[in-house]
């Protein structure tokens, strides 16, 4: 089942969205993740002072190239925990939404805003 025709989930209240802690950050490095089952990179992003850089896999090597998401503004969640992903230990989950293809497409701000700054 495509990502886009799955049933809207079940009712929850604002302190049940408050726990998952979605922040704001700017990928500062973007690396080729070889190892991934499906094409990926392994990104460094950079949610300021507070939390500081954070490591994570992104299954987007098909519609983003290193050079575009160097820079690039995204949303992660930061308070799962870490994952092995093969060789690699990934920190956050960056989110997306599925497009036409079922690949991800990156979510961020429409404009810049400082980096560590929580969705509400």
């Amino acid at each position: 089942m495509a990502a886009q025709h799955e049933p809207i989930g079940a009712e929850i209240g604002y302190p049940d969205f408050r726990r998952v802690d979605i922040r704001v950050g700017t990928i500062v490095a973007a690396e080729p993740f070889p190892e991934a089952r499906r094409p990926a990179f392994r990104l460094t992003v950079d949610f300021g002072p507070a939390i500081g850089t954070r490591r994570s896999s992104a299954q987007v090597a098909t519609r983003y190239r290193p050079e575009q998401l160097v820079g690039r503004q995204v949303a992660a969640v930061v308070n799962f925990p870490k994952k092995q992903i093969g060789p690699f230990m990934s920190e956050v989950l960056v989110l997306g939404f599925p497009d036409g293809a079922d690949e991800v497409v990156l979510i961020g701000p429409e404009r810049a805003v400082p980096n560590g700054g929580r969705l509400f």
